[in-house]
């Protein structure tokens, strides 16, 4: 991983504010291992750290507790998906600020001062992301920040995405969206607008809180002097069924939670006019992956008026702590 200078805050180490930071696993130990020797490396010191497994199914977790034991480790008895598996370490939290962070991440030594400077200065910012890079690729942008959502097609332009990093993307900006595989919170936004809605499961679950949270006024910033690199879609596949099923039902459901009036009529003919049949002609050849979009729109057909309701978080287990 590239060498990058600490970024120092203008603070004393006693006034440091605490970080949560909270990582989710689903068969996945070695990724989340890996993970954790990186934040081991870091220079910021104040920091709780909770892995969330998220009923793997195997004891390979429990060697976390041995390697780690400044970790925290939540299990939970089935798998509930990123929104319902981060909902867990929620009341958990101590710190000031969440950090969400995904477990087929290694961070920078110097990431996480940048992003606490960031709330700490401006108090309007209510949520922050790094620059991203490819881990296979270290010296090409995952993400630079990101415009808003078109209110129908919900498209979006991610900024530096696979270019070579430059200047232009050194400066720190407002942006429409924080990237899900690492963004950092004020904790008092989950007390104003709730936790992540689980239903999502997989995908859009960060992109609906957000905008729950801009509207009640908390803005995004893009902080390039954070650095992390991340393994795309480590745990999910690039192209897998369970992505194409997940992408696919979440981009209605959340159209369906965030859309009214007339822009949520034409949100809605959009997706079944233009971006359904987009998408199955796109796996005509790939019968797994068009059957899990069929799969997709027939949730919604058992569920035409009413989404499910968000599940009250789960009791978690003794050992959890």
């Amino acid at each position: 991983m590239p060498e990058s200078s600490r970024h120092h805050a203008e603070y004393s180490e006693k006034e440091l504010p605490l970080v949560s930071i909270v990582t989710v696993n689903y068969q996945q130990t070695l990724l989340t291992e890996l993970m954790l020797r990186s934040l081991q490396r870091i220079s910021y010191p104040s920091v709780e750290i909770f892995v969330v497994d998220n009923g793997s199914g195997d004891q390979s977790i429990q060697q976390i507790l041995s390697e780690f034991p400044e970790v925290k480790l939540i299990m939970s008895p089935r798998n509930l998906g990123f929104a319902g598996g981060n909902n867990l370490a929620f009341p958990h939290c101590r710190g000031s600020y969440i950090l969400l962070l995904n477990n087929d991440t290694e961070v920078d030594p110097g990431f996480l001062e940048p992003l606490v400077e960031s709330l700490e200065k401006n108090p309007t910012i209510g949520i922050v992301s790094p620059k991203i890079f490819f881990f296979d690729e270290p010296d090409r942008l995952q993400f630079a920040g990101a415009s808003q959502m078109h209110p129908i097609t919900l498209r979006g332009r991610k900024f530096g995405f696979r270019e070579r990093d430059k200047a232009c993307y050194n400066q720190e900006q407002e942006i429409g969206f924080p990237n899900g595989a690492c963004m950092m919170f004020r904790r008092s936004i989950l007390s104003e607008i709730g936790y992540l809605y689980e239903p999502f499961f997989l995908y859009y679950e960060e992109h609906d809180w957000v905008e729950r949270a801009r509207r009640t006024g908390h803005r995004i910033l893009f902080q390039p002097a954070s650095r992390i690199w991340h393994k795309v879609s480590a745990s999910t596949g690039a192209e897998s069924p369970l992505k194409a099923h997940y992408l696919h039902r979440n981009r209605l459901v959340f159209i369906r939670r965030n859309r009214t009036g007339i822009i949520g009529v034409l949100a809605r003919g959009y997706f079944w006019l233009i971006a359904t049949p987009r998408t199955l002609w796109k796996y005509r050849s790939h019968r797994e992956h068009r059957q899990s979009v069929w799969q997709s729109i027939l949730w919604h057909a058992r569920h035409p008026v009413r989404l499910p309701e968000q599940p009250p978080v789960q009791p978690i287990s003794p050992i959890a702590i």
